[in-house]
């Protein structure tokens, strides 16, 4: 009766010891998982707040008027843009210094004061475009623009004041998801993924104003100023220190390759619909209201979405990338 018992015993406490094993490794595993989530947000936030109302207006633009042939700067710009951004967190992280703190350090202060001058009135002005892109995507839901856009300043004002900076960053990563409404949008036109392929591989410049000037704007509004003052200042903020900057590093190129692959989506969609049709227009509203009759109102209601969304989270950077 004592040999069973025995082996009982024995089976038993293998049993437990590989329990409490498990037990140890999930403990051991959940520090990384809240550390890289406690990381995560200055890279993507800053990113896709590249992709506001103006930006999606550009690309838009180039959809229409040039179908996929300039998908192939999508790639470079992509590089571009995570190495930039990449260079300012880490110079962030490394120095636990802003930007603006490092300028005035160099070049002294006469010069600090007129660049933070130049991106005062730079980000006043894209301030005002993001309450149009409010104003217009509310519009395209039947919201007259003179509720939505006191609305969205008192919500924006109240978040940056009041809200804490953990509360905000939530917030804006929260704001970020309205983004993947493009990738259902792109889908909804049904684009021609073979020329969607070529336009990828195939580069194609001319040397035509029209052509230069949307080359030079897709750029221009891809890597803006106001990103590489906030998602510094951001790393800071959050403290973050050499040690653990392998994350914040991932969080850069993973909000960098997520908002390009949007500005792919939003070209995909517009080349496929509004290209096809010879449609031209000025603006993102001009966009979402062509792709009803051409890919149906979910991708009018998508598209619309995401300029609201868009606008709201550079709203908020803004104020933010100008304080800091």
């Amino acid at each position: 009766m004592s040999e069973p018992r025995t082996k009982v015993g024995t089976a038993g406490r293998r049993i437990l010891l590989r329990g409490a094993q498990g037990v140890r490794r999930t403990v051991a595993r959940r520090p990384r998982i809240f550390l890289y989530l406690s990381i995560l947000g200055p890279g993507v936030i800053t990113a896709n707040a590249g992709n506001d109302a103006g930006g999606i207006a550009t690309f838009a633009s180039v959809g229409a008027e040039h179908g996929y042939k300039l998908l192939w700067l999508l790639i470079p710009l992509t590089i571009s843009l995570g190495i930039v951004q990449e260079m300012c967190a880490r110079m962030g992280a490394v120095t636990g210094k802003g930007l603006a703190d490092l300028i005035r350090e160099r070049f002294g202060v006469r010069w600090t004061a007129l660049i933070m001058l130049a991106l005062l009135i730079a980000n006043a002005g894209v301030t005002v475009s993001e309450f149009v892109g409010i104003a217009a995507a509310s519009e395209l839901f039947g919201v007259s623009h003179y509720l939505s856009v006191p609305l969205a300043a008192i919500l924006v004002w109240f978040l940056i004041v009041k809200g804490s900076y953990k509360k905000v960053e939530r917030v804006f990563l929260l704001m970020s998801l309205v983004f993947l409404g493009y990738i259902v949008s792109a889908f909804l036109s049904r684009p021609d993924w073979s020329a969607v392929a070529i336009g990828m591989v195939r580069p194609e410049f001319k040397l035509e104003y029209a052509f230069i000037f949307t080359f030079v704007a897709v750029i221009g509004t891809t890597i803006s100023p106001y990103m590489q003052v906030y998602v510094q200042s951001s790393v800071v903020e959050k403290g973050v220190t050499p040690d653990d900057y392998g994350k914040t590093k991932l969080d850069v190129w993973v909000g960098t390759i997520f908002a390009i692959l949007i500005v792919f989506f939003i070209i995909v969609s517009t080349a496929a619909t509004l290209h096809k049709a010879a449609i031209q227009i000025s603006s993102a509203e001009d966009a979402a209201r062509a792709l009803r009759p051409l890919a149906g109102r979910y991708a009018q209601a998508l598209f619309g979405l995401g300029l609201f969304g868009a606008s709201m989270l550079a709203a908020g950077v803004l104020p933010l990338a100008t304080a800091s």
